[in-house]
């Protein structure tokens, strides 16, 4: 029993890892279809969020039969449990990236907006792939790397987009419609940063924010 229980945790473990693979060729994906106005990019992006949906609901079944079936405790039982939720959080970076695709999909054969803003959302893409990327290092290795700064120069990224939007001239109703695809990255950038608050708290049983926690 318990050979087989560690054999579904690292089965487990695996689905997270290429589950993360899977989220940062999205954000690539629809990086580039916005800055190329790419419409098979686009589609990439799609079915990558839906290899990903895919994934999460097999890792759901995964986990609840762990736990109906095997009753882990402690250090087990934190395992699987933050699993499920490292496995939500990418699933929804791939919603992200899927919303982010649509608004390339509405506009093609045009692009999303003017080029100077354009400008500014591909670096916001780049950002957000670039923390998925250090998920996916982090779930490969067990091993955190020390904050980036991500969220913070995400943030100012979406201050330099209102900044541009506003001196373009931006009509209300685009304004607002590139504002929220421009969210779609900074919140790819905080599923990514909860993630890695999450693996910390699976790896060491110390929830950052709280200081320590029974093991």
């Amino acid at each position: 029993m318990r050979t087989q229980f560690t054999l579904e945790l690292l089965a487990l473990s695996n689905d997270l890892t290429l589950m993360s693979r899977l989220a940062h060729d999205a954000t690539e994906r629809v990086g580039f279809a916005i800055t190329h106005a790419d419409l098979a990019a686009t589609y990439e992006v799609f079915a990558l969020d839906e290899q990903l949906q895919k994934m999460f609901a097999a890792c759901e079944s995964r986990t609840m039969a762990l736990l109906a079936l095997q009753a882990p405790v402690a250090r087990d039982l934190r395992h699987v449990v933050t699993s499920i939720q490292i496995a939500g959080e990418l699933s929804r970076i791939g919603r992200r990236t899927e919303t982010a695709g649509q608004y390339v999909y509405r506009a093609h054969p045009s692009a999303v907006a003017a080029p100077g803003i354009v400008d500014v959302l591909a670096p916001m893409s780049e950002l957000a792939a670039h923390s998925v990327s250090r998920v996916g290092d982090s779930l490969a290795t067990g091993r955190i790397k020390a904050d980036d700064g991500a969220p913070d120069a995400m943030e100012a990224l979406c201050a330099r987009l209102r900044t541009t939007l506003s001196e373009a001239d931006t009509p209300a109703e685009v304004a607002i419609d590139i504002a929220l695809l421009g969210s779609q990255f900074q919140r790819c950038v905080d599923h990514a940063a909860r993630i890695i608050r999450l693996i910390h708290f699976q790896t060491t049983g110390v929830a950052p924010e709280s200081g320590s926690a029974p093991d």
